[in-house]
């Protein structure tokens, strides 16, 4: 147990002092890592790794999460979970910060998870749960996605997350990447909004042609280079990119080109991070708040 709590303490002082982000485009500040603009809003995505139910460093995580204004959370176990991050960013921040978590959980009878959305509140103006999306058949998603709706500034959005099944064949993993279109005409036609923000953990990398007939049908994009942006962790290295963004680049002006994942691996300290905090990077983008384009 003393063990425990120093390699803790050790790994949240790396934490503190030593972040460095990583991302192909993009402002850095060199103190922070993520440059901040009051007229744009960063969005975020980011599989917590068993919120609420695995032993996590609070105080590491929310140091994560407080460089951007909203954030989707996969792999949620308990509104218990969240809810201890909104305390720990509060007392970081000394900002409010609220929370949308789904109605319920989904996955199979042996693992189910729940989704949810946190962020900072002076940045929004609305923000409110759409629900989960509704499957053409009932074996289209293992976990269906869920989408909310916010408004920061004179942007409004739809922003759905997702969690694609792993599953023990790959078969599994692209059925799910194929169906994703089907999501995002579900939300489109359900709000009658053009800006629709995809993210998550996908379990498949986003160039996997699976995922094309989003971009055939309506030009839907990823946003991260699978082949330049790892975002999974083994004890040792980054691994995969399972996360990105997908969204609609001529509807969505308000995105500025800025993006990324943000790497806060420090001293070669990945075992640690995977214990305490996630297996995953979190990546981000972000839009402008000036005026609503679409």
């Amino acid at each position: 147990m003393v063990k425990n709590k120093i390699i803790r303490g050790l790994f949240f002082v790396f934490l503190v002092f030593g972040v460095f982000s990583c991302f192909k485009k993009g402002k850095i500040n060199e103190e922070t890592g993520i440059n901040r603009d009051e007229n744009t809003v960063l969005v975020a995505s980011f599989n917590a790794l068993r919120l609420g139910e695995k032993q996590k460093d609070y105080k590491a995580f929310a140091q994560i999460l407080a460089k951007f204004d909203l954030i989707g959370l996969e792999e949620v176990m308990n509104e218990k979970g969240v809810k201890k991050t909104q305390a720990y960013l509060e007392k970081l921040t000394k900002e409010k910060w609220d929370y949308i978590i789904s109605e319920d959980s989904v996955g199979s009878e042996n693992y189910r998870e729940y989704f949810a959305f946190i962020y900072r509140k002076s940045k929004f103006l609305e923000a409110r749960g759409i629900g989960f999306y509704k499957e053409k058949d009932e074996n289209e998603f293992m976990r269906e996605p869920y989408g909310a709706y916010f408004k920061a500034g004179n942007f409004d959005f739809v922003y759905i997350i997702a969690h694609s099944v792993f599953g023990d064949k790959e078969k599994q993993r692209l059925l799910e990447a194929a169906s994703y279109v089907n999501v995002y005409e579900y939300f489109s036609r359900l709000t009658d909004e053009d800006d629709i923000i995809i993210a998550g953990d996908f379990n498949t990398s986003a160039d996997n042609m699976a995922f094309k007939n989003m971009n055939d049908k309506y030009g839907v994009s990823y946003i991260l280079n699978p082949e330049e942006n790892l975002t999974t962790l083994s004890d040792s290295k980054l691994v995969s990119s399972y996360d990105n963004f997908f969204i609609n680049l001529k509807k969505t002006k308000e995105f500025t080109g800025n993006f990324g994942v943000y790497n806060f691996i420090k001293n070669n300290n990945y075992a640690i991070i995977r214990r305490y905090v996630s297996d995953h990077l979190l990546i981000f983008s972000e839009y402008s708040t000036l005026e609503d384009l679409d």
